[in-house]
């Protein structure tokens, strides 16, 4: 949230979270004297629902960034592409390349692909409201697995913008020790 708000003071930022969080977060503000001017919104059962419910905050005719708490190393450049390609082309989703050897798994075996072929998407991922707005109208399907998938799932084109390789997702003990090591 901080980045975002060292990137721009006119940003609205909202904060969508589990309803038993809500008051959690509230007092780690108070511990940490946080103060980034931000909504509080209670969160649904899945993420899209949760992003549902803080789309109810979006004004008309405006530039949407979806971000998920759990990547709190986003740069301020990947930032800006983001919505400099939401503002020119209707969305801008960061990516990094991998630079791993990859395979494809088959009911039985597996095989190599090539990995210049492939992207490691990540967020934030930004829109026009317009194209957001009327993405989340959809019904929920299973093969939703970012904000990205939803818009595409319209026919729209999915433009893609270089992220930053420190914009790492923390999902396990070992993803937080990067970041910290990343962080100094």
């Amino acid at each position: 949230m901080k980045r975002f708000a060292e990137y721009s003071d006119k940003i609205n930022i909202t904060l969508v979270l589990p309803t038993p969080f809500i008051d959690f977060w509230k007092s780690l503000c108070n511990r940490f004297d946080f103060e980034v001017e931000h909504n509080l919104i209670e969160g649904g059962d899945a993420r899209f629902y949760s992003v549902k419910n803080g789309l109810r905050e979006v004004a008309e005719d405006s530039l949407v960034a979806i971000h998920d708490g759990v990547r709190p190393l986003v740069s301020l450049e990947t930032i800006h592409r983001v919505f400099q390609a939401a503002e020119e082309k209707g969305n801008g989703i960061p990516v990094v390349k991998i630079n791993e050897s990859v395979r494809q798994l088959d009911e039985e075996s597996s095989h190599p692909v090539n990995r210049k072929n492939f992207r490691l998407i990540q967020t934030p991922q930004g829109f026009h409201s317009s194209v957001i707005l009327k993405a989340y109208e959809q019904e929920f399907r299973e093969d939703f697995t970012d904000d990205a998938t939803v818009v595409e799932a319209l026919g729209v084109k999915i433009n893609l913008v270089e992220g930053n390789f420190e914009n790492i997702k923390i999902t396990r003990p070992a993803d937080l020790k990067i970041a910290e090591a990343l962080l100094k």
